[in-house]
């Protein structure tokens, strides 16, 4: 019985990894953690390529680190899409009596990853990559993709939700489900340094 791992990096990041110190993730490792019993032949990660901020001019270093990481782990292949930034004015949440009520902010959205996520989890259901497809994610615009693939294609679609129990989309209605308990990510993490054609490759100092 194949399976096939779909991370939704973005929506599995802010939910279950950002703020801890569990970003240098093993995905084989936290797979094979969560779904013991299945034969994994494929973890497809969705994730985009940030660019450098004035406040954290290191934070693309440390990704593309990490990027390099996974390309070590056999069974990982990462996709990408795009994130767009761009200064948007907003309301105030606590406005003063006079004055500006609005206030310009970059906002930066993740572009593409839930269609590419939902593109290659239809493509593989009928194509029968897979017997199971686990979905780690909890982003609502995904359950249209999950019920086809159940429903129309016949496999197993097992949902995996990243964020605290009770922010769980129900929309999302797998075969399965799953709650990804935090102390897990601590027992799935890659060596401090791993090596690839290019050289060695280390953790960045402030993961």
């Amino acid at each position: 019985m194949a399976t096939i791992v779909y991370i939704d990096g973005f929506n599995f990041y802010y939910g279950a990894v950002k703020g801890t110190p569990n970003k240098w993730l093993d995905l084989e490792a936290l797979s094979r953690r969560l779904l013991p019993n299945d034969q994994i032949v494929k973890i497809r990660y969705f994730t985009a390529r940030i660019s450098a901020r004035p406040d954290d001019p290191q934070q693309a270093v440390r990704q593309e680190t990490y990027l390099r990481a996974l390309n070590t782990l056999p069974l990982v292949e990462t996709h990408f899409g795009h994130y767009v930034t761009r200064p948007t004015r907003m309301p105030l949440a606590n406005p003063p009596a006079t004055g500006a009520r609005t206030v310009e902010v970059l906002k930066t959205e993740e572009k593409g990853s839930d269609v590419n996520l939902a593109t290659y989890l239809l493509l593989d259901a009928f194509r029968q990559n897979c017997d199971t497809a686990v979905v780690i994610s909890n982003d609502s615009d995904l359950a249209e993709p999950v019920r086809v693939a159940r429903t129309e294609a016949g496999i197993k679609v097992g949902v995996i939700n990243p964020h605290r129990a009770k922010y769980r989309s129900r929309r999302l209605q797998g075969t399965f489900f799953k709650q990804l308990r935090p102390n897990v990510l601590g027992q799935c993490q890659l060596p401090e340094t791993l090596h690839d054609s290019e050289g060695s490759i280390t953790k960045p100092t402030r993961w």
